[in-house]
């Protein structure tokens, strides 16, 4: 394999470059909230809550757009069955940012929460709320090995650099100013990173754009030349699937730590609302260049290129498609240039994911779950540690696992599925309200929760719904026979003793009536205090009152000796 040495030279200057500036962030916020009391582990987690709206807003839409959302965005465009049409990570990401700060940014804010989960603690308690760690945790961690692992297979591409090799220094360097830094320096290593992203991209366009092989792209969006039109289209049966897709950007998108960790760190709920929709303009304006060298990428003749004769969708390379374009359409210094862009985007989300990873897991569940009393020093190495532990899992999924883009669309599944309805009902569905009432020992003031939610009444009608409707279903599976009989285990719908034999006290069946003359006649044996109690003795005739004083008489002769 040969190594590119103009390549490994771009690489380590954005590195260099980056590295540099998060150890600077750190230094120099090294005493931030000191003066206000703040706690170290907070500062390390939401800085201190002073990020202003240049940086914030960098922060937040670098979060986001990463190297996942630079390189799959081209992907998309190029695929000749998917297209602009199916490229949804631009508006979705967008959105999501708008409804997030629209709806749930000046709440989370206003209450002064550190993380996500805090909410969820408050609601269902420690430890029930902090079991929400587990798809959070899931997401951050697979999101960040599979966007090492898109830098891995970038680099390969354009550097012919050995891929492990790429994905440890690219994780020992964003682990490395994390765990120094905290948020501090993940955001201004994030300002870096967007511009080098913006300034790489933008210049790699205009190359690719006038190179020989290129046809008008105004053209391929809606003619056929080398491949289907690049703008894409919607079949009508990929309707519903296109919908679900979008809903889950747009909506599972919200319920992330990365997300709500600039929200948190904003000096301001308003500012945080407007972070939110400056970060929604950002994905946009950033989506442009990588739509372009999709759309490139499908205009192009390869065979007129030193890539080959067989385009990269035939190579099964539709996912590298953005290097790719980088390294044959362009001037080997403008790709190097890209290069650093793209490894620049890797690492701007790779941070946030690993820092969002270790501040739930130190506050929700170390310190809140199972160690109230943990010292503030305490909480500091426990981030210190799990930021190491978290990117090396990342980074060990990253290079052993060849799933990771699969892992990820589970995890972003749970998080939409599960998180996202227990996030909107812990923030705006209140079936309690809390009163302050003294203590009648200590005469402290605490707060009271007076349930008002008729939770009995819906708990039961959710059960009788949900015995009819589960009830009839499988009536209806079995006896349809969609599902065979020898399931019915249970002997509960089709099996053929039902109508025999229902349960032990049943002895006499005539279809589905047992007649009252085939009822034994039962005369009750009450006692006589029973007797006297409910026996209204003046309402009945004198015969059977004297009947019934004969009958429950007590024989007392055994106990005359």
């Amino acid at each position: 394999m040969t190594i590119h040495a103009e390549g490994l030279v771009a690489i380590a200057v954005f590195y260099l470059l980056i590295l540099f500036v998060g150890i600077w962030a750190a230094w120099k916020n090294k005493h931030s909230g000191e003066a206000e009391g703040t706690d170290r582990s907070e500062t390390i987690m939401v800085g201190g809550r002073d990020i202003g709206l240049f940086v914030g807003g960098f922060t937040m839409t670098a979060t986001w757009v990463g190297g996942g959302y630079i390189n799959g965005t081209a992907e998309y465009v190029y695929l000749p069955d998917y297209g602009l049409a199916w490229a949804q990570a631009p508006f979705g990401y967008a959105l999501s940012l708008v409804v997030g700060g629209l709806f749930f940014a000046k709440p989370m804010r206003s209450r002064g929460y550190v993380t996500m989960l805090d909410p969820f603690q408050q609601i269902y308690g420690k430890r029930m709320g902090g079991l929400l760690f587990i798809p959070a945790f899931m997401g951050e961690i697979f999101w960040s090995a599979a966007i090492l692992s898109a830098l891995g297979a970038t680099l390969s591409v354009i550097v012919d650099m050995n891929i492990k090799m790429s994905v440890v220094i690219s994780a020992l360097i964003a682990i490395f100013y994390t765990l120094v830094g905290g948020l501090y320096s993940v955001a201004y290593t994030d300002v870096v990173q967007l511009f080098c992203i913006f300034i790489g991209l933008w210049i790699s366009v205009p190359f690719a754009l006038t190179n020989a092989a290129v046809s008008d792209i105004t053209v391929t969006a809606v003619k056929r030349v080398y491949q289907s039109p690049w703008r894409g289209s919607i079949k009508k049966e990929d309707t519903w699937m296109w919908v679900d897709n979008f809903c889950l950007l747009m909506l599972g998108g919200i319920p992330w730590q990365v997300y709500f960790q600039r929200v948190l760190s904003a000096s301001s709920a308003t500012y945080a609302q407007v972070l939110s929709f400056l970060a929604a303009f950002g994905c946009l304006v950033m989506a442009v260049p990588s739509v372009l060298i999709g759309a490139i990428g499908a205009s192009t003749d390869w065979n007129k290129t030193s890539y080959g004769a067989e385009a990269p969708k035939d190579k099964d390379e539709a996912a590298m498609i953005l290097p790719i374009v980088l390294q044959h359409l362009c001037p080997p210094f403008v790709s190097f240039f890209g290069l650093g862009a793209v490894s620049a985007a890797v690492m701007s989300s790779a941070d946030s994911s690993i820092l969002s990873a270790s501040s739930m897991f130190a506050r929700n569940i170390y310190q809140l779950a199972f160690r109230q009393s943990a010292s503030d020093r305490e909480i500091v190495w426990v981030m210190r540690i799990t930021i190491f532990v978290f990117g090396g899992l990342a980074t060990l999924m990253a290079l052993s696992t060849g799933t990771v883009y699969g892992l990820w669309y589970l995890s972003s599944d749970l998080v939409y599925v599960i998180i996202f309805p227990q996030l909107l009902s812990v923030l705006f569905v209140k079936g309690w309200t809390t009163e302050q009432r003294k203590h009648q020992d200590s005469d402290e003031m605490e707060e009271i929760v007076i349930q008002r939610f008729p939770f009995k009444t819906v708990s039961m009608l959710a059960s009788f719904f949900g015995n009819f409707v589960f009830s009839y279903l499988a009536k209806y599976l079995f006896e349809s026979g969609k599902i065979s009989h020898k399931y019915d285990f249970l002997d509960a719908v089709v099996s053929s003793r039902n109508g025999e034999i229902m349960d032990k006290t049943t002895l006499v069946t005539r279809g589905n009536n047992i007649g009252l003359s085939e009822l034994a006649p039962v005369k009750p044996r009450l006692s006589v205090t029973l007797a006297a109690a409910f026996t209204r003795r003046d309402t009945l005739p004198e015969e059977t009152v004297e009947e019934e004083e004969e009958e429950f008489s007590p024989d007392f002769s055994h106990n005359e000796e």
